[in-house]
């Protein structure tokens, strides 16, 4: 794998800016793909390495820019709990660690930057060169991926008898005999309107 400096100037460089997020993020991916044993994430395992991120933050970025993986790969899927924490699962061996960064490191870092009184600015110094096990907790997990969740073309394609859209990878609600689109049988997260300009 790439050092940290290489990574962390790939994932700014993605994200837009430098945070703390970002060290936050690269160094928890680094640990995760170290743990299932991947070492080379976008060349030879790239199709090895399935990841579930927690929180749509800065973090999420640097993950996916350490380990190739998104969504339109379908090899990183958000599951919205609000956690600083991914979950890296090898897809050959199975193996998966979740990972979850430790909100005591906030405070933490005023033992190894004290001399900067910024909190970000010291956070960001910080979490460069604090341990591992004062940053994040990692855990051995056991993940089921349903094969429609998995990397690859549409497993399925059916059509809302509702609103006429296509829906693939079993995302259909059966509703009183009916085929839906999740719009049509949960509500959609937005409003149609008469004119669009």
């Amino acid at each position: 794998m790439e050092p940290f400096e290489i990574l962390f100037a790939e994932s700014t460089k993605i994200h837009g800016h430098i945070c703390p997020g970002q060290v936050i993020g690269v160094r928890l991916a680094m640990l995760g793909l170290r743990e299932i044993g991947i070492d080379d994430p976008k060349g030879n395992d790239r199709k090895k390495v399935y990841v579930f991120v927690e929180l749509d933050r800065c973090a999420t970025d640097a993950i996916q820019s350490v380990t190739g993986c998104s969504m339109g790969k379908r090899s990183l899927r958000f599951v919205d709990n609000g956690v600083m924490a991914a979950t890296f699962v090898n897809l050959e061996t199975g193996v998966a660690v979740r990972v979850t960064a430790l909100e005591e490191s906030r405070e933490a870092s005023k033992n190894y930057c004290p001399e900067i009184l910024e909190k970000r600015k010291r956070q960001l110094e910080a979490y460069k060169i604090m341990p591992e096990e004062e940053l994040y907790k990692v855990e051995r997990v056991r993940v089921t991926i349903p094969e429609y969740n998995m990397p690859g073309g549409p497993m399925s394609r059916v059509q809302c008898e509702a609103c006429g859209d296509w829906v693939q990878n079993k995302r259909e609600i059966n509703q009183e005999g009916r085929i839906l689109c999740r719009g049509c049988g949960e509500g959609r997260y937005y409003q149609l309107v008469d004119n669009v300009d």
